[in-house]
């Protein structure tokens, strides 16, 4: 199975009231950073079975948004062992409900997206330290016994990756004959 690690984009200043917090919609910088993640992942060829979210509004939005881009038709599915306060534990079972994929991604929060990352691909259950940035993204390939981390990227690797691509793609073909 691989799995997409990603954080949800930004969303500006935290709110006191957990209520009012959970409820915090992305700003615009965390819709553009949308935007560039998805066509990013969109020209490295990224396709997924399953996009399973945290329920809180910034990540089902950073889930909705990213998926659109990499032309994602299936349902957004929504599992509290995305939520900030989940365990491994927890996701570890959201990991056992959709082994039958091939290819999902997970948006949720940090710090603990970040611990599930590393205990993936540690050995022995240890914590490996990754720090996944706001709109970063990660690709684990898990196989029955051992994960590895393929690759990392932050958002402003992303943009520079998208702006490559398009970029190439925009130039004309030369014909060698």
């Amino acid at each position: 199975m691989i799995i997409y690690f990603l954080r949800h984009a930004n969303a500006g200043e935290r709110m006191t009231n957990p209520k009012k917090d959970e409820k915090r919609a992305l700003d615009e910088t965390g819709i553009e950073q949308c935007g560039s993640v998805g066509r990013a992942l969109a020209a490295l060829d990224v396709q997924v079975d399953v996009i399973v979210s945290s329920p809180l509004k910034r990540a089902a939005q950073t889930a909705s948004l990213v998926g659109n881009e990499i032309s994602y038709e299936g349902k957004l599915q929504l599992d509290d062992a995305l939520r900030p306060s989940a365990s491994f534990a927890d996701f570890h079972r959201l990991l056992d409900k959709y082994a039958k994929y091939e290819a999902i991604l997970v948006v949720g929060h940090n710090p603990n997206l970040s611990e599930f990352l590393g205990r993936c691909i540690s050995e022995a259950g240890c914590e490996a330290s990754v720090d996944l940035k706001k709109g970063g993204v990660a690709r684990v390939e898990m196989g029955r016994n051992s994960a590895y981390l393929q690759w990392c990227l932050t958002p402003k690797v992303l943009r520079s990756l998208y702006a490559a691509a398009a970029a190439e793609s925009s130039r004309p073909k030369i014909s060698r004959k």
